[in-house]
């Protein structure tokens, strides 16, 4: 087993380069590299690549997960027969690939470029109750684009959970953070796992994996850079005439502020900040799928964002 560190990129496919291009650009990324074939769009952290396209039929393809070191993409080689290469794509580095329980696609990369974390404009600090840090100041925002930070996180349908999760496990270190059940507290249909990076503080959730009998892509969510910023990206997407899903709210599990939107071909893409961070010894949680697809605050979730 190694541990990962992240994840890194999500990879699609579309038959429209400059379309997808276009919302991505609205969605708060820029492009890193194009090629005649492929669309690389990186976000303002030090991640080259957050988000690919390859031309064809729309789709998700996979997704890209941080090694530690060398010696774990080396280990992943052995341990699946699999071989380790030089990713010839923008980024540069290595990955080796392999194919989880259903086949999707999962490159371990390690080596990639790191560019310098971009700076986005001050947003004055909130005032709440009690602390107020914005003393003799006024709060004014620049309109456009929310800036993405990273990618954040995937949720995949998956046909076995059970199998699907010992696998990412074993291969990967992936922890449960909270499984996810429906009516009785033994029927789990899922989880919310995260890195094991050991006394570091990681995301809540890196990968979701949800039970629903077939294998497809859920949704991807990017950071973005705080409260304010999303929803100054919100106003964009929607003048730009693009289709909301859910948001915003703010999650039960999680924790996390969202906003849901789709991309040109459908995908179910996230905006998100404010996230729980947990470390290796956060005992994993159980809670219902009602909790699962509940909120905080915020209106209520569509049908399809349980898969």
């Amino acid at each position: 087993m190694i541990k990962v560190e992240d994840i890194v990129y999500a990879r699609f496919r579309a038959p429209d380069l400059d379309k997808m291009e276009a919302f991505l650009v609205d969605f708060g990324m820029e492009r890193y590299a194009r090629t005649d074939t492929a669309l690389y769009m990186r976000g303002v952290g030090s991640d080259p690549v957050v988000h690919v396209t390859e031309l064809g039929e729309p789709g998700f393809v996979g997704l890209a997960l941080q090694a530690s070191t060398e010696a774990d993409l080396d280990a992943v080689a052995e341990a699946n027969g699999a071989s380790v290469e030089a990713r010839t794509e923008p980024g540069g580095g290595k990955r080796v690939l392999v194919h989880d329980p259903d086949g999707f696609p999962i490159e371990i990369v390690y080596g990639l470029d790191k560019l310098d974390v971009a700076a986005v404009q001050e947003i004055a600090p909130l005032n709440a109750r009690l602390e107020k840090p914005r003393l003799g100041d006024v709060k004014r925002m620049t309109a456009g684009p929310a800036h993405v930070h990273r990618l954040g996180h995937i949720v995949l349908n998956v046909t076995d959970y059970p199998k699907s999760y010992a696998w990412y496990h074993e291969q990967f270190g992936l922890l449960k953070s909270d499984e996810i059940y429906i009516g009785d507290e033994n029927t789990v249909i899922g989880a919310f796992t995260r890195c094991d990076q050991g006394e570091k503080f990681v995301d809540h959730h890196t990968l979701f994996l949800l039970g629903t009998g077939k294998p497809g892509f859920n949704h991807a969510a990017w950071e973005v850079a705080d409260l304010d910023d999303l929803m100054l990206g919100r106003d964009v997407l929607s003048d730009k005439g693009y289709t909301p899903v859910w948001g915003v709210g703010r999650h039960i599990l999680g924790s996390q502020v969202f906003d849901y939107w789709r991309d040109p071909w459908g995908h179910t893409v996230e905006h998100w900040t404010d996230g729980d961070l947990f470390d290796a010894s956060t005992p994993p949680g159980k809670a219902s799928v009602e909790e699962l697809l509940g909120k905080q605050w915020g209106p209520e979730p569509l049908e399809d964002m349980a898969g």
